[in-house]
């Protein structure tokens, strides 16, 4: 009875119900047209969008506490084409230096990966989903996040062709758009070339959905077939997004006038106001760091300022704080996107990737990272003063990785280690020493396994060696092994939130999981995606517009 009474409420989409029963839609042949249509549409739409695509690879072997971990890894970054059909560009030697993937195709023995395979996985069907190729099967109702869906099962019929779609989508109730499809083309196996995958859309409008994750994977561990096959076991995840780049940094131009400046803004003259020699090297620095964080910002590179920004800025002052330094002009920090762990700095401007900020299990580890580059800055390491020409940062986007390059030489490495040990002991954060040095042994553990995720693009590379620092002044010694349950690294995608459309970043607001069990502890692996979906009804960008619109026409009808 309990369900005849919750029955109406849930069957009720928009101002009809589409269903008269849970087992016998009523207006089911509509309702598979709208969803055809709108995937047909979707599959047009995306034509007029070039997004940034990462894919990254983890072979696996078995473990006795993770029961598989990684062994072995790939990466690729490179900007999809999408009215070329499933072709991508590919960033610098971030696409070639690697010899990447997608797709598997050749012998075991030789088993080689296309990155456009797994680009391929943003669509249902390119080209054939309709009635006259699959059969559609009602099975129910989920929510996925705050996003009421109806979920269908999808099979090919027969001789169609190889290569169709075989699994399950969930479509969102009110105009009918795919948010998430689940399975394989063409069937999962071994030998097909084909792999299982879960690919999920984000709302980034009204009425438009978006393709942001994708996690796959194929073959099991402990599988003897899989072992006696010699095919070997993988997870991959791949990140979409830069779809709104033509609009980068313009929102907060519109939208309010902002002055930012290393001197203070006064309106009166005074009897001497010209710069200094000293003011004017300061100036010319912050140029410089303008120049370069507004290109990467402007290529997807780097997020736009944001929530995560102003948690690292609030670590810095901390440290700064504690330390009794009064750096000038003020340090600002700026997340890049890539989930490769790397960190660098540029004049006053600290720059984290995301994957870093994801591994890192809490705020010390973080304030551990940071008051090493922030000791990049006390110690006076230049900036390139070149880019303070705007000339120096307009070139090709396949260059940036040929062209920017910041890492620091191994002197200053070594004296930004001391100075950062010594911010960090005068520091809340030396309590919190410990599960550092367990974060920085971790990585020393899992290095062999995951080389590209530790490989940088444009920064330094985040020491392994540090372990042994850290064990000066705290407590574990440089054997230390975390607790069954002790948390020494997060998975990847274990602190932060893209927003693929505006790629603004927000930090994970999940419930607590309780306990931590031994094949629940996965430092730096793959794991797959499950979002929490919500709707945007109004763009903020055309908010803006609008807005910008309307206060145009005010000021062109003044008399």
């Amino acid at each position: 009875m309990r369900s005849l009474k919750i029955l109406p409420v849930i069957l009720v989409l928009g101002t009809t119900p589409l269903f008269a029963t849970a087992q016998e839609p009523a207006n089911f042949s509509d309702v598979v047209d709208k969803i055809i249509s709108q995937e047909q549409a979707e599959v047009q739409l995306l034509h007029q969008y070039s997004p940034l695509v990462e894919t990254y690879i983890q072979n696996l072997r078995p473990d006795k506490q993770m029961g598989a971990a990684a062994d072995g890894d790939k990466y690729f970054l490179g900007r999809a084409e999408l009215a070329k059909g499933i072709e991508i560009e590919p960033l610098g030697d971030a696409g070639l230096k690697h010899k990447v993937f997608g797709a598997w195709k050749g012998f075991f023995s030789a088993m080689e990966f296309v990155p456009q395979g797994f680009l391929q996985m943003i669509y249902v069907d390119m080209d054939g989903f309709d009635r006259g190729h699959y059969k559609i099967e009602y099975v129910g109702r989920e929510f996925l996040g705050e996003v009421r869906c109806l979920v269908f099962d999808v099979d090919p019929l027969p001789k169609t062709g190889k290569g169709r779609f075989v699994g399950r989508i969930w479509v969102e109730d009110q105009d009918y758009h795919i948010v998430r499809f689940n399975g394989a083309y063409g069937g999962s196996s071994l030998t097909s070339g084909y792999f299982n995958f879960d690919s999920w859309r984000t709302n980034a409008g009204k009425n438009l959905w978006l393709p942001a994750f994708i996690y796959s994977e194929e073959g099991n561990v402990k599988d003897p077939k899989t072992k006696n096959m010699g095919f070997r076991a993988f997870r991959a995840q791949t990140r979409l997004w830069g779809y709104d780049l033509s609009h980068s940094g313009e929102e907060q131009e519109l939208s309010k006038v902002s002055i930012e400046s290393i001197f203070p803004v006064k309106d009166h003259a005074e009897v001497s106001n010209d710069y200094s020699p000293i003011q004017s090297k300061r100036s010319w620095g912050r140029q410089a760091e303008d120049n370069l964080t507004g290109r990467l910002e402007r290529q997807g590179l780097l997020a736009p300022r944001g929530e995560v920004d102003k948690v690292l800025e609030t670590v810095v002052n901390n440290l700064e704080v504690t330390n009794n330094l009064d750096i000038q002009p003020q340090v600002r920090c700026r997340v890049l996107m890539t989930s490769t762990l790397e960190s660098f700095t540029v004049g006053h401007t600290i720059v984290l990737s995301r994957g870093l900020v994801d591994v890192l299990p809490d705020e010390g580890s973080l304030a551990a990272i940071l008051a090493h580059e922030l000791a990049h800055v006390v110690l006076g390491h230049p900036v390139d003063t070149q880019l303070g020409f705007l000339n120096h940062v307009r070139f090709d986007e396949k260059e940036t990785f040929e062209h920017f390059g910041f890492a620091h030489t191994p002197e200053e490495e070594q004296a930004a280690k001391q100075k950062g040990i010594e911010l960090l002991k005068n520091s809340p954060y030396n309590e919190q020493s410990g599960t550092t040095q367990l974060f920085f042994l971790a990585l020393k553990k899992w290095s062999k396994e995951i080389p590209n995720l530790i490989s940088p693009h444009l920064g330094d590379r985040v020491r392994t060696s540090w372990a042994v620092a850290y064990a000066v002044f705290s407590t574990p010694s440089s054997n230390a092994k975390p607790a069954g349950n002790e948390i020494a690294a997060l998975p990847l995608g274990g602190r932060i939130k893209v927003d693929p459309w505006h790629d603004q970043l927000r930090m994970l607001k999940s419930k607590p999981v309780g306990t931590v069990a031994e094949d629940e502890n996965l430092p730096f692996q793959i794991t797959p995606f499950v979002f929490y979906l919500t709707r945007h009804e109004d763009d903020s960008w055309t908010r803006v517009v609008d807005a910008a619109e309307a206060t145009l026409d005010v000021v062109e009808t003044k008399p």
